[in-house]
């Protein structure tokens, strides 16, 4: 059904691709442009620290600072992508890792450690440039990805899904980075004896808008809705929606510091409630770009 789902919809679009060919010169797109660009979109760190002494002495006191849990917070983050372009065609391959944990110190009790990011994705992106209007490059899409974890989860193993996708996107402005709606299949193999097949759409977005000169706004994420499953497991998601959202001030050179929000709201076929999470903090980050 997967098989049939893309191959449908790739016969759709290359007509389109095709068609294009012959408006070139009405739309700008030039041809023999060959490009290889690494950009290091994130390489941070997000920390915070509560200490709190002698918090036995105060637990009556009305001053919740004196008598408050301390707490350490650390995620960091690794995001980078080598981009190639020839002619009409981009090729993307990145790689996003992202690892937090917090860890409370009660002075009652033992100290515990609780993970809020473990994620490892590879993704390689091949997008057609069918037109181009003013920079804003359209046409189809088609992306391979590889998701998993750092470690295993208290109550599950690492998550393992390969996932592909097919469709059409927006790319390569000055502000929206990409703009996608993609038919995507999931392979999940995340425990043992279960995997599952998995058919749905996604829609997501990357973009960036300078606010002015040493400062700009970013937000990246991604909605995806599953229709049909080989098999029930009752963890797997039924709708799943992510974004990030982040102000960066440069520092010096390629480092900067700002602040950002991460919100992620999901629902499982075993339950009709929403899980959610999220995230406000300070981050500092090195962004750079390097034209090979």
């Amino acid at each position: 059904m997967t098989k049939k789902f893309l191959l449908v919809l790739l016969s759709v679009l290359m007509p389109a691709m095709a068609m294009a060919d012959d408006e070139k010169s009405v739309f700008g797109i030039s041809d023999n442009v060959d490009t290889l660009k690494l950009s290091v979109r994130r390489i941070g760190l997000d920390w915070s620290k509560t200490q709190v002494r002698n918090a036995a002495e105060y637990q009556n006191s009305p001053v919740a600072a004196l008598n408050a849990t301390s707490q350490d917070f650390i995620k960091g983050v690794f995001d980078t992508i080598l981009e190639f372009t020839r002619n009409k065609f981009k090729w993307d391959n990145s790689l996003v890792m992202e690892y937090g944990r917090t860890t409370l110190r009660p002075y009652n009790g033992p100290e515990t450690t609780d993970e809020n990011a473990d994620k490892i994705l590879y993704s390689s992106d091949l997008s057609y440039a069918c037109w181009d209007f003013s920079g804003l490059k359209f046409g189809p899409t088609v992306r391979a990805a590889y998701e998993t974890q750092f470690v295993d989860s208290d109550d599950s193993p690492r998550q393992n899904i390969v996932r592909s996708s097919a469709g059409i996107s927006l790319f390569d402005h000055n502000i929206i980075k990409s703009l996608y709606l993609t038919g995507i299949h999931e392979y999940d193999f995340t425990y043992a004896g279960s995997q599952n097949s998995k058919l749905g759409a996604e829609f997501g977005w990357r973009l960036e808008y300078p606010v002015r000169e040493g400062v700009k706004f970013s937000s990246d994420g991604y909605y995806r809705e599953y229709f049909s499953y080989s098999e029930y497991v009752g963890t797997d998601l039924e709708r799943d929606f992510s974004a990030v959202v982040r102000l960066d001030t440069n520092l010096w050179g390629d480092f900067t510091m700002g602040p950002y929000a991460q919100y992620r709201l999901a629902r499982a076929r075993d339950t009709d409630k929403y899980g959610s999470n999220l995230i406000f903090g300070i981050s500092f980050n090195y962004i750079t770009n390097f034209l090979l």
